[in-house]
């Protein structure tokens, strides 16, 4: 196994610096519509968009966020989806995923964090509030949401365990906003987020039922980042990526038999050990991820590393923002470093 060239000593320090620049990275490529492209084809899709966000506004560029949060308004669909990818304005692959939407709310919520600008949350409300409603209106009785809604407007019966965690830390979120604009508390979100909630603290039987994605790193760090589990049910998750998908010295392979370590599978790892108080380990694998950098410390997509090669060459515009927040949540460099590694609620 080789490793690719060792920038990062054990105990190097971090300083935010490095970071501001790779948001810069993420503003250099925003179109002029608001759009922050994460393909090589210059194409994106919602999810990756609003992670992009949360790099700008790191960036405390407001002009930017702003920029990109007109994009989703401008481009929501009428019944608060959004279509799965984009060229710039243009949809190009029409299916409506559900954790997609509600994800605008954490992004919001960096936002105001941030920039603790209370009017910006206003006009985003109503957004929020579709974005949200779409993908809890889909909920079963068992807290299930169907992971989409096809190009024909029919519901794809799966449940997805990484897209659930996403939409219940959004449905999280979205309470809190509402709390901050002092809403009267809307019982269907606090139904809908008790529900999901149990479906992912007892997922078994319930999700990834056409496809076992067991294999995928992502179905064993997403719970956690949900903000659902306890301290046990925490730590079984994280032995469990330790023992499958981690590689000393690279970080977290994406899927368990592939030897390919990613950045952005390693960096949402990295936060759940935040979340579970472990944060010299999160420091190491840190240290560890930010060798999967070019020479402006840009993060590719990953290491393949019986090639010895970065694999694919891409460098993503979500990746530098997951890599981001994992920074932020290790060392606390901005006031929305605790997005991910708090309950709101």
């Amino acid at each position: 196994m080789h490793k690719p060239h060792n920038k990062f000593g054990k105990n190097f320090i971090f300083e935010k610096n490095i970071f501001l620049n790779l948001a810069e990275s993420i503003k250099k490529i925003q179109l002029k519509s608001g759009a922050i492209p994460s393909n090589i084809d210059n194409s994106h899709d919602p999810w990756d968009h609003i992670e992009s966000i949360m790099g700008l506004n790191f960036l405390h560029d407001k002009k930017s966020a702003d920029s990109a949060f007109d994009w989703l308004k401008n481009n929501q669909n009428k019944d608060g989806s959004w279509y799965s990818k984009y060229l710039d304005t243009n949809p190009i692959e029409l299916n409506k995923p559900t954790h997609f939407s509600p994800y605008i709310s954490v992004a919001a919520l960096h936002y105001f964090k941030i920039f603790s600008d209370r009017e910006k949350l206003i006009e985003l409300w109503e957004t929020i509030s579709k974005a949200i409603n779409f993908s809890i209106n889909l909920q079963n009785p068992n807290g299930t949401i169907p992971w989409s809604v096809d190009k024909n407007n029919k519901i794809e019966e799966d449940f997805l365990l990484t897209g659930s965690s996403s939409i219940l830390k959004s449905i999280e979120c979205a309470i809190k906003i509402s709390r901050i604009l002092e809403k009267k508390e809307n019982k269907s979100w606090m139904r809908a987020y008790k529900s999901l909630a149990q479906a992912v603290k007892n997922p078994n039987g319930l999700f990834d039922l056409t496809q076992d994605r067991s294999r995928f790193s992502m179905d064993w760090y997403y719970p956690i980042i949900s903000g659902a589990l306890s301290s046990k049910e925490r730590d079984f998750y994280i032995q469990k990526i330790f023992k499958d998908f981690y590689v000393d010295g690279l970080g977290i392979k994406c899927v368990i038999e592939e030897p390919w370590v990613t950045v952005a599978e390693t960096s949402e790892f990295i936060i759940s050990l935040v979340i579970s108080n472990r944060v010299e380990e999160a420091k190491k694998i840190f240290s560890e991820v930010m060798n999967i950098t070019d020479v402006n410390n840009v993060p590719y997509m990953g290491w393949q590393y019986k090639q010895s090669i970065f694999w694919p060459e891409e460098k993503p515009s979500w990746t530098s923002a997951a890599l981001i927040l994992a920074a932020d949540s290790i060392y606390n460099f901005s006031s929305g470093s605790d997005i991910l590694t708090v309950n709101h609620l």
